[in-house]
């Protein structure tokens, strides 16, 4: 499991918002993000809403076209900017006269790429056309990509996939109205695997589900993942159930990355203020051990991705912020083996 078969370098994704000229305003999704996903593994990728984390997701798979930055899957570059910045590099630095600098861009057709990279979307009453049964739904990636030279050898895939995600044959004649949220996030998944994918975004897949069924879900992906060899990106916002499913765990605020390590590492060791405070607010079940535990609450409101704070984009709602934290963006280092951080002041901090 060494090899590593995504590589995100200095990834930017800056969205329009109005203006002209100078006055031009953009919102900084993504702010010079970097990290790789090795094969077989589930990295896992947690932050606030807003923070940047499904648009992660949408740019490496470009659904969204990256402003910036490398996007590399096993081997092959799906998308360059041709002038990748320096990591302690300020984001503002990007803009020119109000408009993003880069160099010229390389981009791949993606339609050979989609069938090795898929995406489970956050949303399972809206990522899936009302109109359409859900044989239909699993069964339109199966005829873009022409992987069955029959109708009855499409119906066998089709129904294969349903069983394989915990529904039966009968499935198939439905609409998604007719099914619960889970199952439907279930169906999502078997459009997801109809394609024989090797690496899927998992963007929030069960925020939208009941805390019952979530579990079933979670499972689920693990199990798949065990049979079929996969490789996932799990965003979510909730740690508990990242820590479980995840081998390695990046935590985002404000569009940047602030920490990176092994989910254990990152659980009982973590190093930057914002892992903390977000650590401290997962919820225990023995009352005992739950008084016992300072919870870290954070003063203040995020920043808005428009106008960002200079430096550290933390640095307003963070207790240990000095000058430093204002003038200069804090370098994204590796403190231990495998553990990476971006703070100025982590010896305080710990």
């Amino acid at each position: 499991m060494s090899e590593k078969l995504l590589k995100v370098e200095h990834l930017y994704q800056y969205f329009p918002a109005g203006g002209f000229g100078k006055n031009k305003k953009y919102v900084q999704a993504v702010d010079d993000v970097s990290f790789y996903v090795k094969k077989g593994e589930t990295l896992g990728l947690v932050g606030e809403s807003g923070c940047g984390k499904t648009t992660t997701g949408r740019s490496l798979l470009r659904l969204y076209e990256p402003t910036k930055g490398r996007i590399v899957y096993d081997g092959k570059v799906l998308f360059d900017s041709g002038d990748v910045p320096m990591m302690d590099e300020d984001s503002n630095d990007i803009l020119e006269n109000g408009e993003p600098k880069f160099g010229k861009k390389t981009a791949v057709d993606m339609k050979p790429y989609r069938r090795e990279m898929q995406i489970v979307f956050q949303d399972p009453y809206a990522s899936l056309d009302p109109r359409m049964t859900v044989g239909d739904i699993v069964g339109e990636a199966i005829d873009i990509h022409h992987l069955a030279s029959s109708k009855e050898e499409r119906y066998q895939k089709i129904q294969r996939l349903l069983e394989c995600v915990g529904l039966n044959s009968e499935h198939a004649n439905r609409y998604p109205h007719e099914f619960s949220g889970g199952q439907r996030q279930r169906v999502g998944i078997a459009r997801a695997l109809a394609v024989d994918p090797k690496f899927i975004v998992c963007d929030e897949p069960i925020s939208a589900l009941d805390v019952s069924i979530q579990a079933q879900v979670v499972n689920m992906f693990e199990d798949l993942q065990a049979e079929m060899g996969l490789t996932y990106l799990f965003i979510a916002h909730d740690l508990s159930v990242v820590k479980h499913i995840s081998n390695r765990i990046g935590v985002m605020y404000l569009g940047r990355l602030v920490e990176l390590a092994d989910s254990y590492e990152l659980i009982f060791n973590s190093l930057h203020p914002y892992t903390k405070s977000l650590i401290s607010a997962i919820p225990i079940a023995d009352p005992k051990i739950a008084r016992a535990n300072k919870r870290i609450v954070l003063k203040g409101d995020v920043p808005s991705p428009l106008n960002p704070p200079s430096g550290c984009r933390f640095r307003t709602r963070c207790p240990y912020a000095t000058e430093q934290c204002a003038a200069e963006v804090p370098k994204w280092r590796e403190v231990s083996k495998g553990h990476f951080a971006a703070c100025h002041n982590l010896e305080k901090v710990n």
